[in-house]
């Protein structure tokens, strides 16, 4: 019988693999585009939505979608996964900022331990 083949060739990719695991298990059906956005608010704390938009080349719609889907109240009354916190920017109540929760805090550094594993 051919036996089945799992020889680790890159283990930076199998690091990879492993911080989108860590988003499937708070959603199993997460799409990139949500880990994407997750990604660069980490990666730009307390930044605008407009500038998400801008720098991910996203629409307003799609950034709403996301973001709602990252914060406490995902669409249609169902539960974000809590990982950011959207609010109105005192300086330009126009404009929405978006920072890391405790729990994104915490699944950054989960993350960041993959990385280094």
């Amino acid at each position: 019988m051919d036996p089945l083949r799992r020889q680790l060739t890159d283990p930076h990719l199998l690091g990879l693999s492993k911080i989108i695991d860590l988003f499937r298990l708070m959603d199993r059906e997460v799409p990139a585009q949500v880990i994407m956005t997750f990604l660069y608010i980490a990666a730009h704390d307390n930044c605008h939505k407009q500038a998400l938009e801008e720098d991910l080349d996203m629409t307003t719609a799609s950034s709403s979608r996301n973001t709602d889907w990252l914060s406490d109240q995902h669409r249609l009354n169902k539960p974000g996964l809590g990982l950011i916190i959207k609010k109105q920017d005192p300086a330009n109540r126009r404009r929405i900022t978006l920072c890391l929760s405790n729990k994104g805090r915490t699944l950054i550094a989960l993350i960041k331990d993959a990385l280094n594993d």
